[in-house]
């Protein structure tokens, strides 16, 4: 496991979703990290039952948001090398990309997918986007 260090830029998944962070304290087996951006959009539906839509609570999931704070797993969490792109064309390519590998295939399960991204983005990401 490599050393992250209180200050560092990493990169981690939390819940469905992989985020750009600054960690900004330990905690054993986790560290706190401040969201910087969005690499992979999270998964909508149920994440139990991947891939079903009848039967399920099929789940909206938003982004975390700019700055938003979350305990990561340090074994999920690496150091991140590159240029941070801003919160707001990191959130814009993330959920671009998740649509189209939604839109690559048609089940009932990838249209309610992009239905659910498709209210996110007209009540909360167009307003970010746009910033």
């Amino acid at each position: 496991m490599q050393t992250i260090e209180i200050g560092q830029i990493v990169e981690t998944r939390y819940n469905s979703g992989t985020y750009i962070g600054k960690v900004i304290q330990d905690k054993r087996n986790f560290v706190l990290i401040e969201t910087l951006a969005v690499l992979e959009h999270p998964t909508q539906g149920d994440l139990h039952n991947r891939g079903q839509v009848d039967g399920v609570a099929f789940h909206e999931r938003k982004a975390l948001a700019e700055r938003e704070k979350f305990n990561a797993r340090k074994r999920d969490t690496v150091p991140f090398a590159g240029d941070v792109p801003t919160y707001a064309d990191s959130l814009q390519d993330a959920v671009q990309r998740k649509k189209e590998e939604l839109q690559a295939e048609n089940t009932p399960f990838n249209q309610l997918s992009l239905e659910r991204i498709a209210d996110l983005e007209e009540h909360y990401y167009n307003k970010i986007y746009t910033n």
